[in-house]
């Protein structure tokens, strides 16, 4: 196709989807009265980010202490009656919504979330965002009859008719649907409480992100309308109420209050359900389709999955940890259900005994689990994109057809697990803003989940299955392994920045998030660093801490304030390079110079001639009366009569980290010194004299600097070191000698 046709055809596209989504919208909007123009509450910042200021004291209602009637001061109850048409991929909804102002002041317009809308055409605020940055625009599939959206029929107040409207809070193009305004008839007082009726139809996608349809496969994630946050002053920086209500991004996921969940799900009768909470009884039978009634409180989302083609779940009931390393709250026991399809049953009993390993780890040092149930979704083949998902007590994860042991497959499997389930911590129970401050769940679950793979000793096999028979099978740590993603030679984002406002994108949210807590456990020390996450934990479960909560509870609970401000300084609120070297050793004998000097009370003057005649007559004597020592290991590595003068410069070109300087010598002695440069020094130079010479310098010899840029040039030797080198040029021949043979057969 020639260049300006397309270009025609696009520019016709672009409109047509235009007028669609204005056609879609006045459509939308014609049969409800006008809003009211002014709510007098503003929105969140489009690009809030990397909250500075602790939050209040009695911030979200306080400190839980598991005293109270219920674990989190609950803000919305929903009452949900929904059925699924499994030819439509369909959801049609009654949805009863409670929702109580926490306010001081009389609230007339709420805002809701309508999620699926992002699916509903290509100029939505995350197909827009996913185009601009270079993505499929269709994004896999959702074009052509597969996509989704949530359509409101029907919207009372006590019986009175409830006008609504969309809105763009982050500016997003005005044909995004995902959050809708209602004005209300009759104004929540302040601590008063409103009942919302709403009648909505929910399409599923053909699966796209986290939700949608496959087959007889339904993930149904982000599926009713729900209620925004009300945020008060003191809570997450906010100096007035707001309302935090951010469009759907195309790399954010999701923020709500804590409430009660009370949820009946209508599917045919052959199929299998599972969902956030506990089944209430037996499901109902009637007309050909079954009814499952599922409760749940003190979680802030409910989703669900339904499919013929599940087999027979796997259970098991966890009940605490075998070792008993949990302290203080009792923990109850948890059943744990594995929903998977025949292709993936390989990947049933790993994903079971992964869940009930994350559990022991998660008690034994966060604190205690406080759901009864847990249930773990292998979407079926062909459906990765609703994969790797948490919701409150449920979580997706991916299957894999074989797992051998040892192998990438059975690492992946094993952390995905352990990575979904561990959000329901951070994101679940702990319940941060995912829009603006990722890190407080990406990067905070990652960092956990690879330290309990430090724990267990687990390593990653990255090599597929052919090299690995040709015998070439390397091993990572898998906090080194995470160290590549973490962007450490040029930082564009401060690990604090929201999630749709990053130049590199959300994955140093993770990467680069999970490293810098590495480094900073390193500082502080294992048991410092996990009296301060359990700290967090105990301060804010059921609550909605920030970045600045997060701090706070890291320096009380450490007890080493001044690293933890340093730190996130440098990296949580900045983008600090970190980048130490070892630019130089120089190992040298000092030997006798010529020149004049006093000797027995007379001047005179040594030669350079006379000075490397003396030099030699020195050695030659020193040889004479060493010739028995070469077993002498300490006498052997001396080189001669004269001492070394060891000289190693560093340089630093980032921002300041406390290092060890590990110098080593040819006797088998070191030094050891501490570097800590905290006051602006970009160099530092050390000096030994010593009567062997030095073999290497190394910076940071335990590792624990994970954020430098390049740990290559934190060591060097005094005599070249070809080791790795050879090492290197025989396992590449070994694989091209393989890679001949396997031609030559063809």
């Amino acid at each position: 196709m020639k260049t300006h046709t397309l270009r025609k055809l696009l520019a016709a596209s672009a409109a047509a989807l235009a007028l669609h989504g204005v056609l879609l919208a006045q459509a939308l909007v014609v049969s409800v009265p006008e809003p009211y123009t002014d709510t007098g509450i503003p929105f969140a910042p489009a690009h809030a980010a990397a909250v500075q200021t602790p939050s209040a004291p009695n911030a979200w209602g306080g400190p839980r202490t598991g005293r109270e009637a219920t674990l989190s001061d609950r803000v919305a109850d929903y009452r949900i009656e929904a059925t699924l048409d499994p030819v439509r991929h369909t959801i049609d909804g009654r949805e009863q919504l409670t929702w109580r102002n926490r306010g001081q002041r009389a609230v007339g317009t709420v805002y809701l979330h309508l999620y699926l809308n992002a699916f509903e055409h290509a100029n939505t605020t995350f197909f827009t965002e996913h185009r601009n940055r270079g993505g499929d625009t269709m994004f896999g599939g959702a074009a052509d009859g597969g996509w989704g959206r949530t359509e409101l029929r029907s919207v009372t107040q006590d019986g009175a008719r409830v006008a609504w409207s969309f809105v763009q809070p982050d500016d997003g193009p005005e044909s995004d649907h995902t959050v809708v305004r209602f004005d209300l008839p009759r104004p929540v007082a302040a601590g008063g409480t409103t009942t919302l009726d709403i009648a909505f139809l929910s399409q599923l996608p053909r699966v796209v992100a986290r939700s949608g349809h496959h087959g007889s496969f339904h993930m149904v994630a982000q599926w009713f309308p729900k209620i925004g946050v009300l945020e008060l002053p003191g809570e997450r920086g906010a100096t007035r109420e707001r309302w935090n209500v951010h469009e759907y991004h195309a790399e954010s996921e999701f923020y709500a209050d804590f409430g009660h969940y009370d949820v009946k799900l209508t599917v045919p009768k052959d199929y299998t359900v599972g969902a956030t909470g506990e089944l209430q009884g037996a499901p109902v039978e009637k007309n050909g389709m079954l009814t499952h009634h599922y409760v749940q409180g003190d979680v802030h989302d409910f989703a669900w999955t339904a499919d013929k083609r599940f087999a027979a779940p796997l259970t098991a009931t966890w009940r605490g940890p075998a070792d008993g390393a949990a302290k203080g709250e009792a923990q109850a026991p948890v059943a744990i259900r594995v929903l998977y399809t025949p292709e993936y049953a390989a990947s049933a009993a790993p994903s079971l005994k992964a869940a009930q390993d994350a559990l022991s780890y998660y008690t034994a040092t966060l604190g205690p689990y406080p759901y009864k149930t847990l249930t773990i979704v292998l979407p079926p083949h062909n459906t990765a994109r609703a994969a790797g998902m948490e919701y409150p007590t449920l979580y997706t994860a991916f299957g894999y057809e074989r797992v051998p042991p040892d192998t990438e497959a059975a690492f992946d499997l094993d952390m995905v697990n352990i990575h979904e389930f561990g959000h329901g911590y951070f994101q679940g129970i702990l319940a941060s803003n995912e829009f603006e401050e990722p890190m407080l769940d990406e990067g905070l679950n990652q960092f956990w989940n690879l330290r309990m793979a430090r724990q267990r000793g687990q390593l990653m096999h990255p090599a597929p299955a052919w090299l690995r028979w040709a015998g070439v099978s390397p091993a990572f740590d898998a906090f080194h392994f995470e160290r590549l993603g973490a962007v450490r030679e040029s930082p564009a984002d401060p690990a604090g920045q929201n999630a749709f406002g990053r130049l590199q994108g959300i994955g140093p949210a993770y990467s680069r998030s999970a490293i810098l807590m590495h480094d900073l456990e390193a500082q502080l020390g294992k048991a410092a660093l996990e009296s301060g996450f359990k700290e967090y934990y105990r301060r804010w479960r059921f609550r909605h801490p920030s970045v600045a909560d997060l701090r706070e509870a890291l320096a009380d609970g450490s007890g080493q304030r001044q690293q933890v401000e340093r730190v996130f300084a440098q990296q949580v609120y900045a983008t600090g390079k970190v980048d130490d070297r070892v630019q130089a050793i120089i190992s040298e004998e000092v030997l006798p110079q010529p020149g004049s000097q006093v000797v027995d009370g007379k001047r005179v003057e040594l030669t350079r001639e006379q000075v490397e005649q003396r030099v030699e007559a020195m050695r030659e004597r020193w040889r004479k009366e060493h010739a028995d020592a070469n077993g002498d290991a300490k006498a052997g590595a001396r080189a001669g009569p004269f001492p070394f003068r060891t000289e190693v410069l560093l340089r630093r070109y980032g921002v300041a980290v406390p290092q060890t300087l590990l110098v080593r010598f040819a006797d088998g002695s070191s030094e050891t010194v501490r570097w800590d440069a905290l006051h602006g020094e970009r160099w530092q130079r050390y000096v030994w004299l010593k009567p062997v010479k030095a073999v290497s310098a190394e910076l940071d010899p335990e590792r624990r600097h994970l954020l430098d840029a390049n740990k290559l040039d934190d060591s060097r030797t005094v005599k070249a070191d070809a080791r790795a080198s050879r090492r290197w040029t025989f396992d590449f021949a070994a694989v091209a000698q393989l890679l001949l043979t396997l031609a030559a057969l063809i």
